[in-house]
């Protein structure tokens, strides 16, 4: 390790700053199932200028990585299923992977979390054997490298982990997801790490369209629903399918275990059968998310847990198989521009007056705050050496 690099890490140990893996309440998962999107390059400069700073991917490709440097985006990046295996396996090969893909771009590109496979468990049993060995692995690997504290290991859930979700105290982990699940979540308490659900009112809306009111999913003004349980009400679907994860953790003994939704979202195109997969739907859902997340608050179960979402995702991808909605939830088009109005602003499709900051906006609002002060610092230092 370099000079610099062991200088600038020090200023990212424990004893000196608290690093948290989310930043606010918004972020945005950066999918690249595609041929036709922007480069990683200017996805950074979309981002920055919409002001989002929470960013996941799925993978972690060396190209993402490098222009993530030196800009302030939180990144969080992903062992893929297919890896799980061989780390699961092999203490060496899991500690190989963190110096290739996590330690040789720090501190400049700010890696704040390795999520560790995706949706494995609840579906099938291919990867749930090898789950927990590949995070004790990786986990192992970042804390003989120093870097625990700076890097949070996560694992993303379906609602498939799930037996029951509704009314949401009822809800408990799956007969043959517990013997995985309990051995995973007792590790996570053990080093801090959230519970991480992927929710989509749109999937559960589209399953249950004669049971679920389409503006309890939309985040609408609606009767709403009770749990006779618990005597809470719930406005929306969302808040109810979070709460639910927290009444399964409760009940798996882990009710303190914080829960982050990794993935929501609503698909603005579908097939003949997605009639809900609208853009009218998709802007709404997506919207009055933004506005229930700007009031920094809870769900019914956890009013003091502020709520922290991934929205999926940055684009539509074209690659993707599945219905015709996989391929359509992107808040932006392949372009850069949007596919409808929340409040971002992308790329103008004529390219003749593009509504996006300059680089040299970007910076001087000044939204990296304190990682860009350390780096000041130490760099002040290494001038007086």
């Amino acid at each position: 390790m370099t000079v610099i690099k062991k200088l600038l890490l020090f200023f990212f140990s424990p004893a000196t700053v608290t690093v948290q893996a989310f930043t606010g309440t918004y972020g945005i998962n950066y999918g690249r199932i595609a041929n036709n999107i922007l480069s990683p390059d200017d996805v950074v400069t979309l981002l920055r200028a919409a002001k989002i700073k929470n960013v996941r991917i799925y993978d972690f490709d060396h190209s993402v990585l490098k222009a993530f440097s030196g800009t302030g985006l939180e990144l969080v990046v992903g062992l893929p299923n297919e890896n799980l295996r061989d780390v699961s396996a092999n203490a060496d090969h899991a500690m190989n992977w963190v110096k290739d893909n996590v330690l040789a771009y720090l501190p400049d590109t700010h890696i704040r979390g390795i999520a560790i496979g995706n949706e494995v468990l609840g579906s099938n049993d291919e990867f749930s054997g090898f789950l927990l060995g590949a995070v004790k692995n990786v986990y192992n690997a970042l804390d003989k490298l120093k870097l625990s504290h700076l890097v949070q290991i996560t694992t993303a859930h379906s609602q498939a982990v799930f037996a029951a979700s509704f009314p949401p105290s009822s809800c408990v982990f799956k007969d043959n997801v517990v013997q995985y699940m309990k051995p995973l979540l007792e590790f996570f308490s053990q080093i801090g790490s959230p519970f991480c659900l992927n929710a989509y009112p749109f999937l559960a809306y589209m399953s249950n369209k004669d049971q679920i009111d389409i503006n309890y999913a939309l985040f609408l003004p609606t009767k709403g629903a009770d749990d006779p349980k618990t005597k809470l009400h719930y406005d929306n679907l969302l808040d109810a399918q979070i709460d639910a994860a927290y009444a399964a953790l409760e009940d798996a003994g882990y009710g303190k275990m914080e829960v982050i939704v990794t993935e929501t979202g609503w698909a603005s195109h579908g097939d003949e059968n997605e009639a809900a997969a609208t853009a009218n739907n998709a802007r709404t859902y997506n919207y009055n998310l933004r506005k229930r997340l700007a009031k920094m608050k809870g769900t019914p179960l956890r009013p003091k847990s502020v709520l922290k979402v991934y929205v999926f995702a940055i684009f539509n991808e074209n690659l993707k198989p599945g219905p015709t909605s996989e391929r359509n939830f992107g808040l932006f088009k392949p372009d850069g521009s949007i596919s409808y109005d929340i409040g971002f602003h992308g790329f103008k499709s004529s390219s003749a007056d593009s509504s996006l900051l300059s680089l040299k906006e970007i910076r001087a609002s000044g939204w990296s705050g304190s990682y860009s002060i350390i780096l000041t610092m130490a760099t002040a230092l290494l001038l007086v050496l």
